[in-house]
């Protein structure tokens, strides 16, 4: 796969899983009393049952599949791309793993089963947007025939 593959990969995934997040069946609420300080609220649950996510997360996830699929057109956006995803993503992982840091200033639930997905996805963006020497470059040579 090549780095504009992998944005468009990337990018309809998140936002598939953004658009998901909106719907309240996918998602199981946590019990009564849970306090994690989030200043947004608003939609909080977990997705699928594993991931938590709010409202504001959701629109994070939207916008990072529109940023794939728009960066999908050319080698160079799409390896732009995967290296901010690489950094993004790899700063939420670490952020995940401290408890003061683990709500982004109490707008965004990255804690949990989120920590693994974030730096699973960052070491995949630092490949595609770094670990790859060459792209593969088609070039459409036109041949004359001998007469």
């Amino acid at each position: 796969m090549t780095s504009k593959g992998f944005a468009q990969l990337i990018g309809w995934v998140f936002l598939a899983i953004g658009i998901l997040g909106f719907f309240p069946g996918l998602k199981t609420t946590p019990p009564v009393g849970t306090a994690l300080n989030l200043a947004v609220d608003g939609g909080f649950g977990y997705l699928l049952g594993l991931f938590p996510v709010n409202w504001l997360h959701n629109l994070v996830h939207v916008g990072v599949g529109i940023a794939g699929i728009a960066s999908a057109r050319s080698i160079g956006s799409a390896q732009a791309f995967a290296r901010g995803l690489t950094w993004l993503y790899g700063t939420l992982a670490l952020m995940g793993l401290f408890p003061v840091l683990n709500v982004t200033f109490g707008l965004i639930p990255i804690f949990g089963h989120d920590i693994w997905l974030h730096a699973g996805t960052a070491a995949l963006a630092a490949y595609y947007g770094y670990g790859r020497r060459a792209e593969v470059v088609e070039t459409g040579e036109t041949y004359r025939k001998a007469a």
